[in-house]
């Protein structure tokens, strides 16, 4: 509104679903699986021992816990973005599912993608998180052709691959113009990526013009 501050709307307040899921703690020295802060997705699940990644390497990590869930929903074992930005671990399979009908102790196979440096995992460290969701079950029904859709059977790549086309940005560094495919270049590696492709169509145009032995059409 005119001559006013622009306020911060607040999220809309609406009770989150809450599903009754029962805990059996095959560790009791460990805390249990619990949520770090109001809104979180996940909840934390610990390491029930020692284990060492190296470089490239992994490891299944059993978590002191087993549960049972209610039919209809599945706990799926998502890494914790912490480990994967600062150390490069993740898990294997991520994200992992348990099962309603699972009775076992839920295990995390961990890998470390550092290609230098190893990582230890300690009893007692959060190594991953557990998310509860509704899952459909799917009664599958055979038929001889699919109905037509937009996309139809393009797969990998269909929409164009990694890269947005974007519109020509100006070469701060000088005259020259990058074009849109060097701009994503540039996205993609940062402002060196789209400076140094300009500066290669520079060198290839040099390079044709004055190449000994040919003749120039």
């Amino acid at each position: 509104m005119e001559g006013s501050d622009a306020s911060v709307l607040d999220p809309p307040q609406e009770r989150a679903e809450v599903v009754r899921v029962l805990l059996q703690q095959l560790d009791p020295d460990l805390p249990e699986p619990g949520y770090a802060r109001a809104g979180d997705a996940g909840a934390d699940l610990r390491a029930r021992h020692d284990a060492e990644l190296p470089p490239g390497g992994r490891a299944t990590v059993a978590t002191g816990v087993a549960i049972a869930l209610p039919e209809g929903y599945a706990a799926f074992v998502h890494p914790r973005s912490g480990l994967a930005a600062r150390h490069g671990v993740t898990t294997l399979n991520g994200p992992g599912t348990v099962d309603a009908g699972y009775r076992g102790e839920v295990l995390v196979t961990l890998v470390n993608t550092d290609r230098d440096r190893s990582f230890s995992v300690r009893r007692g460290d959060r190594v991953a998180q557990l998310v509860v969701q509704r899952v459909a079950r799917a009664a599958f029904e055979l038929v001889e052709r699919l109905p037509s859709s937009e996309r139809g059977r393009g797969g990998h790549g269909s929409t164009g691959g990694w890269g947005t086309a974007a519109p020509a940005v100006p070469h701060r560094a000088g005259s020259a113009t990058v074009d849109a495919d060097e701009a994503v270049l540039g996205t993609a590696t940062g402002t060196g990526g789209a400076r140094a492709a300009a500066d290669r169509r520079t060198t290839e145009t040099s390079g044709r013009a004055g190449a000994p032995g040919k003749e120039q059409s």
